[in-house]
């Protein structure tokens, strides 16, 4: 093999992986679904930007990745952000957030354009409203769930369940441009 090639072939497997380039242009073309990924999960702004500037800079600083799978590990270094930051367990009640807040998000769902399905999603206890974002709108395999939530099967699939049940049973089931939101994500 001469120098060239050889130099080449390097080059080439060089290529395949993502570059800091790539994460800063998936950042910013996906900025809104990043973002509303880890809002999701956290259910607080400041949270969320907290986990989606760590999740860039985790992609940029941590492990090489091929360029094929740099968007899915975008969302996973959000989601493992997340899981750190709210530490969401099985049997774990839901997180104490005020009836206010609820209220406050009530007033603003009758507005124009209500957001009722996005309410329903955010009122569900964490560890359900983890294992709903994602593995119904991320597609997470139970499995991968359960590794990355540090729990059994059989939990990812009761926390499935309860938050099926729960935004089955939301008063705020109405159509709105967020039902398009959850039907996009599937």
């Amino acid at each position: 093999m001469t120098e060239q090639a050889h130099t080449q072939g390097r080059e080439n497997k060089t290529n395949v992986y993502a570059s800091h380039e790539d994460f800063h242009t998936i950042f910013n073309e996906d900025l809104k679904e990043l973002y509303r990924l880890s809002f999701l999960l956290t259910r607080d702004l400041a949270k969320a930007e907290r986990c989606f500037v760590s999740g860039l800079e985790d992609c940029v600083s941590g492990n090489r990745v091929f360029r094929e799978w740099a968007r899915s590990w975008a969302k996973r270094t959000i989601v493992q952000n997340a899981i750190r930051e709210l530490k969401p367990r099985p049997s774990q009640s839901n997180s104490p957030l005020s009836r206010a807040m609820f209220s406050n998000m009530d007033e603003h769902s009758r507005g124009t354009g209500g957001h009722f399905e996005i309410d329903a999603v955010l009122r569900l206890a964490d560890f359900d409203r983890f294992v709903f974002v994602m593995s119904v709108l991320e597609h997470y395999s139970k499995h991968d769930c359960a590794l990355l939530l540090g729990c059994s099967a059989g939990d990812i699939r009761e926390g499935r369940t309860r938050a099926l049940k729960e935004l089955a049973d939301s008063p705020h089931m109405e159509p709105s441009e967020n039902q398009l939101f959850v039907q996009e994500q599937k």
